[in-house]
């Protein structure tokens, strides 16, 4: 399936690309995602000004007269449903999903929950208090889950605050770390073989997906630093046998689907290598859009430059229950 891209630019109006914020992401939203965005929209002849919530509030978009806005927020206070919820307030239709998906894929344990129920395959697991973290509970958690096992804060992204447990003696550091960064802990099974992505584009029974992209980070570590700032990570595309991609495919649809994403996402996978099935980790509802980013990658695959991306993502703004327009405010 192929974008419309016969997009009216002038009836988008102003447009606000959102990026910085507060989050632990804020570096990646500020100077990579926000301002490639910026770029391929100014150079497909929108109005389009950068704008930080974390430097200035939010009703200024309002008294400013913007008509619409390309969320490229990460992280807390970006993706978590809230600035959606103001934007909705101010009746300023943005990009991507709405309060309630956006709240929930931020969540990876709701997330987990709400795709359990939904019968789609993910990684077992269980959760901790932050502030009821006990010597003898956390020792036990290799015994329930394995090991390796995944530590992680849930509500936040790029990998921040996550470990890999390989030995008991590391989950006390572990947990100590994700409790840096959230109230709750997720431990995770750890599934053993390639890790994949695939993103999603468009609304409901209209949405597809894109090239599955398998990653191969240098010793496995896919990180922080791997994801945004070297040049050594692999990512391959037409990798994978014709029905394992479309497998992959239809589950990071089902996936999308299950939370209630629209206009874009991407769902993030492990492939057990023993008998190669898929288990979803989490979805992304404010990917990244860096020269590193995934979703680009993947839409290049398909033949959808970054700016063609930007601007279909861009006519694709609206509010919870209004129909997707280029008309401006509705």
């Amino acid at each position: 399936m192929s974008l419309d891209l016969n997009i009216d630019v002038k009836a988008l109006g102003k447009v606000a690309v959102l990026a910085g914020g507060a989050s632990a992401e804020r570096e990646v939203s500020l100077t990579m995602s926000g301002p490639g965005v910026l770029a391929a929209l100014l150079s497909q002849g929108v109005d389009a000004h950068a704008f930080d919530p974390a430097e200035r509030g939010l009703h200024e978009l309002k008294a400013e007269g913007f008509d619409r806005c390309f969320v490229a927020l990460h992280g807390r206070h970006g993706e978590d449903g809230t600035v959606q919820g103001a934007l909705e307030l101010l009746g300023i239709p943005y990009t991507g999903s709405g309060v309630m998906a956006s709240a929930i894929a931020m969540d990876k344990i709701t997330t987990k929950r709400l795709w359990l129920a939904d019968g789609l395959p993910t990684p077992r697991w269980l959760s901790l208090k932050a502030n009821a973290l006990t010597r003898e509970r956390v020792i036990t958690i290799p015994d329930e889950l394995g090991l390796p096992v995944f530590v992680k804060p849930p509500h936040e992204g790029s990998t921040i605050g996550i470990s890999k447990v390989i030995g008991y003696s590391q989950m006390q550091d572990a947990v100590q770390l994700a409790a840096r960064y959230d109230d709750e802990i997720l431990c995770e099974e750890f599934i053993d073989g390639p890790e994949l992505t695939c993103p999603v584009l468009g609304e409901g029974e209209q949405a597809f997906a894109l090239p599955v992209i398998q990653i191969e980070a240098v010793d496995g570590n896919y990180d922080y630093q791997n994801k945004y700032f070297t040049n050594s990570t692999r990512y391959l595309m037409g990798h994978l046998p014709a029905p394992l991609e479309a497998e992959v495919q239809a589950l990071a649809l089902a996936a999308f689907r299950s939370l209630g994403c629209r206009g874009w996402g991407r769902a993030d996978l492990m492939l057990r290598k023993r008998d190669n099935k898929p288990f979803l980790l989490e979805l992304n509802t404010s990917p990244g859009m860096t020269s590193h980013s995934l979703v680009p990658k993947s839409a290049a695959h398909a033949g959808i430059s970054y700016e063609q991306l930007c601007l279909w993502l861009l006519s694709q703004a609206r509010l919870d229950g209004k129909v997707p327009g280029i008309a401006g405010r509705t």
